[in-house]
This record gives C-alpha cells, structure tokens and sequence, in this order.
C-alpha cells in the first residue's frame, strides 16, 4: 500500500488539522522557569495498578515499556520483577488475575475501544489472544473467582449493537454462549450473575428508555420479568444475599429522590425490610462485601469526597488502624489475596498520586511498595477545595476550586473546566490537568452542573434538554459568582474541557463569548444532530433515551439547532484551539472538523490537533506531552 492509499485511510478533512512548525510554534508560547515540566504531571507512572495474587504470594502492576504500560509480576515478598506483555503500540486497558497462575488483560487498537481480552501465565509463558475477533467489544460480567479457569464476558460478535454471555476458558480460549440475545428491538443490555456464577439476572432495554428487569431461580428456568421502570428512575443490582437465594443488594431511587441501599425479593418482587444505607444529600454508591466471612462490610457513597460507612466491626477497625499508619491520606484497599488477611492498599489525596502499600492483617504491619509519582513534591502542588454558589434561578450548585499556591486573596486567571459525559459528577482527589494549570498561575474551577449524577434524581434530571440552556447557564453563573468574590481576573477566564465538557467550552465562547479570554477543546460536541447520527453501534439501544435527555432531532429540531454552537458560528470571537483523536467512537472527528473549517471559513486562526492514533482522549504518553505542552503555550498567549 502506497503512503498515498495509506492517507486516504485515515479518518477526517485531512487538510485541516495544523501542522507540526504551528504547533511547535504555539508549545513556544510559554515561558518561564518552573519547578516541574509537563512531563512530570502526565508521564506514565513507573509502577501502578497493583493487584494480589489469590494465594496472596504475588504482586502484578503497571509499568512502562517502550514508554507503553506493561505488565509485570513480582514475588510479594520482593524480588527482580518479570514483564509479562510486550505492546509498544498502545497502553494495556486493565488486567486482573484469572486465578494464582494465570493474567488476563484488555487492550484496544488506536483508541477504537473494541477492546480485546487477552491471557498469559505469571512467568510470561503461554499468551493467548482469548477473543481474536475484528471489530468486536467485550464487557465483563463475572470473572468466577471460584472457577478459576473460566470467566463470563460478554460479547457483540454477532451483533454490534448486542452483547451475549460467554463462559470463556482462560486457558484454552474455548467459549460457549450462555444465553441468546438476539432482538434489537429489545436489547438485553446488562446481565448478573450470583455468587456461584449462575447466570440468573438480565437486564431489557425497551423503546430505548424502559427496562425490564428479568429473573430466574434456577439457570434451566426461562427468565420472567420481574420489575419495570422508566431509565428516570432505576433498580441496580448490586450482588445476591449470601445464601444465594432471591434476595439481592441493590441501589434503587424508585419512589424517592436519591439512591439508596436496598434488599430486594426477586421472587416476590417487592423491596425487604428497611433500606440497608441511605444519604440524606446524595446518592448511595456502593455496597462493600466480605467474600470470605460473607457479611456486608459498609456502604461508599460521594459526598464533597469519597466516604465508608462500615457496619462491620473488624473492617472498621482495620480502617482505622490503616489512617493510624498512613495519616494525612486517603486510604483504600484495593485488592487482597482470597484468604482476606493480606491487602494491596492505596493511598491519595487532592495534592498527591500516592502510593501502595502491602498491609499484613494478622501480623498488623504494613510495608511501601512503590509512590506512584515520586518526581513530584506534594508540598508544591495546590489544594481542591469543594465549594458551593447559587445560580440565576436559585439553585444550589457544588464544584470545586483549585487556588495556586500562595494566591490566595489575589484576583488570579481562571481556567473553566466543566467534566464529560455529562451525567457524571467531578469529585475530590489528584487531577494532572488541575495540578499543571495551578503550577503555571491559574486556578482551576469544575462545577458540578445540573444534569451531573449524585445528586439526586431531580438534579439529574433538571438537565434534560438543556444542553446550551440551564446546564451552561450553570457554568456560566459559576464563573460570574468567581468575579463577584474577587476570586476571578474578569479579564483573564478560560474554559477548558473533554467530551460534554469540550461541547460546554464551545457553547461558553458562543453564548456567552464576552466571558472568556480563550478556549480549549478537547474531543467536544459541536453538533447536536451529527453527533446523535455517529454515535457507537452499540450505544443505539439507547439512541430514544439519548432522545429523551439531549433532544430529538425532528421534534426538538429548534431546541438542538439553537444548542448547536457550528450554527452560531458568528457568534464566536473568543481565541479556540480544537484537539481530537480520529479514531473517536463517541465524538466522531467530524465533530471537530465541522467547527474548524467553519470558523476558519471566516477568516479565524484555529489551532488543530488530530491525533491519527488515538480516540475519545489521548492514551500515548508522547500525544499527551504534545498537547498538555501545546495547551499551556495557548493559554500563556492569550491568557498571560
């Protein structure tokens, strides 16, 4: 294949995206001395992701090779560690141990996030490609602890919009459907499994916007369906009672505002006794569990930061034992060998990455094993502070700001920087991002608008169709009540964001483009009605739900037209610098392309950055450098 043939592969406008000497040019744009270089905020860590075998007697991570994360596999007790993948073309996605010899991990191609599963032994031996299939996603359902060669994944192998169990041999690569899922009409879009790795819930999306929860006693039973409800109001399954029987842990917001903890009788249908856990401010999180002692240990839920409320005596106590060792952090057990006497523990906090530490429980000792990020001083970087402002209409909005160091009391400039999705919510903890734009003079402010989750059903859903309208006015009253407390440089603000996020900074600057001195997006909507037509195969189960929050394109033809920033593009006369990845399944590049090519129509600079080997965000180290450098030269441009 020719470099001609291979170019006309690539997706996009290949004329549009800015060249190498421009991009250069704007890197070059910021100057000064500074303690840390972008680099050090977005490197890969040397060792993370630290998991324990079973047995309790190994240690597997995360570590870079040929500048890829890699894994790796160490004695607990130490010892020369082994590297057990080889991939130089992208970072693996996640791994977790199969059983005591045996690694299973998931990688994608160029961002596309079809993520393949793959396995290998603790020593390197024996790589297998699991699913060897081209253009097919897997999720997982149940990785069988007590079964240790097999998992339960699903697949979209026959049906890019449907996934279907699999029981898959993590030796052999055998696998055998476990359940038919064949209606596009009426996707199965979740599957459960109990505590012996019975297939026994399945979970139906209807018209787009209803699910069927359906459920048997047995696996030779036929499923029924059990529980109906409309996707505003939701009954997750969280794990089955320890006996296995028709109770299971759910979180539900069925007849009330916030999700709670619940006990839910699948064969009668009706809810048990008395919520296990409930929040009088948000919504429960999840439910933590002791596999080995079978008895529920606390609920996690969000409030300005993680929380546990433990129910569990000896786990309380280990908690409190493990803040006594490790003052000052956050402190999570992330993984821990089958016998539950021996933990991987992490640590964290707004300032700091961490570490982890293997914590002994009956010996009570606990010993480092690796600082995530040990290059960077925490005394140097900036706190994230939660706060709380009042928009047009009287509601109450929480965020957070980040002050740079010894700012404080100082009109400073602000960099806006509203989170993706958008039905997620931003909570307290380290941000890269954050660190480096307070490391260069800014502040950083993420508000938690309407239509963010954990709030509540009400907050949530006060966000329908209010792309452009309410949820950006949200933003928009965020950055006035900064100017009104002195806190904000009105001269001096920014907006920054990914995905929603990166659609918010485009509305932002047509608007309200008074407000901003410049703009940066990332991987950003600027489209309503292209968007909803590329979005992945196997989100279009979900397209009349997307309909029902967002807006659908024939009915709210004038709602998405005038949320559209590409058709107000007159409007916009803030500085913008666009960044993409072309690979994208979610925000198709066109997105980008539209608003590029349409502000360059009328004779506007934009500054353009595709990245031909990435996706929805930049995974590869080397692209990461390239645009965090290039972000910050943008900012000092127009901003310093």
């Amino acid at each position: 294949m020719t470099d001609l043939q291979q170019e006309h592969k690539l997706p996009g406008n290949l004329s549009l995206p800015s060249s190498a000497d421009e991009l250069l040019n704007l890197i070059g744009r910021e100057e000064g001395a500074y303690k840390y270089s972008v680099e050090d905020f977005f490197r890969n860590p040397e060792q993370t992701g630290f998991q324990l075998s079973p047995g309790g007697d190994y240690l597997a991570f995360a570590s870079p090779y040929e500048r890829r994360q890699n894994v790796f596999v160490c004695p607990t007790d130490g010892g020369e560690p082994i590297r057990i993948t080889h991939e130089t073309e992208r970072d693996i996605g996640g791994f977790f141990w199969a059983n005591n010899n045996r690694i299973v991990y998931v990688k994608d191609s160029g961002g596309d996030e079809n993520f393949q599963l793959f396995a290998v032994d603790r020593d390197g031996q024996n790589p297998r490609d699991l699913t060897p299939f081209q253009n097919v996603k897997i999720e997982f359902i149940d990785h069988l602890e007590d079964q240790e060669d097999e998992l339960i994944i699903g697949m979209n192998k026959e049906n890019p919009m449907l996934f279907e169990p699999y029981r898959l041999n993590v030796q052999t690569g055998e696998y055998q459907r476990l359940a038919p899922n064949d209606n596009p009409e009426e996707p199965i879009t979740g599957w459960m499994t109990d505590h012996a790795g019975r297939l026994r819930i399945a979970i139906k999306t209807i018209n787009g916007v209803n699910q069927h929860i359906m459920y048997r006693a047995k696996e030779d039973e036929p499923f029924r369906t059990v529980v109906k409800t409309n996707f505003k109001e939701s009954l997750d399954p969280l794990f089955f009672d320890f006996d296995d029987g028709d109770v299971v842990f759910c979180v539900s917001n069925i007849g009330r505002d916030r999700g709670e903890i619940i006990r839910f009788d699948f064969n009668t249908g009706e809810e048990v006794g008395a919520p296990v856990f409930a929040h009088p401010e948000v919504d429960a999180g999840s439910l933590l569990y002791s596999r080995k002692r079978k008895v529920l240990l606390g609920a996690v839920y969000t409030t300005w930061k993680r929380q546990i409320d433990f129910f569990d005596e000896q786990r309380k106590k280990m908690q409190e034992h493990l803040e006594g060792l490790l003052p000052g952090y956050e402190v999570v057990a992330v993984s821990s060998n089958r016998a539950e006497d021996k933990y991987m523990i992490r640590t964290y906090s707004d300032r700091s990455l961490g570490g982890y530490f293997f914590y002994d429980l009956n010996q009570g000792t606990i010993r480092k094993i690796s600082d995530v990020s040990p290059w960077l001083n925490e005394e140097d970087m900036a706190p994230m502070e939660p706060v709380t402002y009042t928009a047009r209409d009287g509601e109450m909005v929480q965020g957070y700001l980040t002050i740079p160091k010894n700012k404080k009391g100082q009109k400073v400039p602000v960099v806006i920087n509203p989170h993706g999705g958008p039905w997620v919510r931003d909570s307290w903890g380290y941000n890269p991002e954050v660190q480096l734009l307070a490391s260069r003079g800014y502040a950083v402010f993420q508000p938690n608008y309407r239509g963010s989750t954990g709030y509540g059903k009400d907050f949530w859903m006060k966000g329908f169709k209010q792309w452009g309208r309410d949820m950006q006015n949200d933003i928009t009253d965020g950055v006035q009540w900064l100017i009104d407390t002195g806190i904000a440089d009105p001269a001096r603000v920014a907006i920054y964001g990914a995905s929603y996020g990166g659609y918010a900074t485009l509305a932002g600057i047509t608007f309200t483009p008074e407000l901003y001195a410049c703009a940066v997006d990332y991987v950003g909507v600027s489209n309503l009605f292209t968007f909803m037509e590329t979005i992945p195969p196997y989100w279009k189960p979900y397209l009349d739900m997307l309909y029902e929050m967002v807006g659908h394109p024939e009915e709210d033809q004038a709602l998405l037209r005038a949320g559209s920033p590409v058709f107000h593009i007159d409007e916009i006369k803030t500085p913008l610098f666009v960044v993409q990845g072309a690979n994208d399944p979610r925000v198709n590049i066109d997105e980008s392309d539209q608003i590029v090519h349409s502000l360059r129509e009328r004779g506007i600079d934009v500054p353009y950055m595709v990245k031909y080997n990435e996706g929805h965000g930049f995974a590869n180290e080397e692209n990461r450098f390239e645009f965090y450098e290039a972000m910050i030269g943008f900012l000092a441009k127009h901003m310093k």
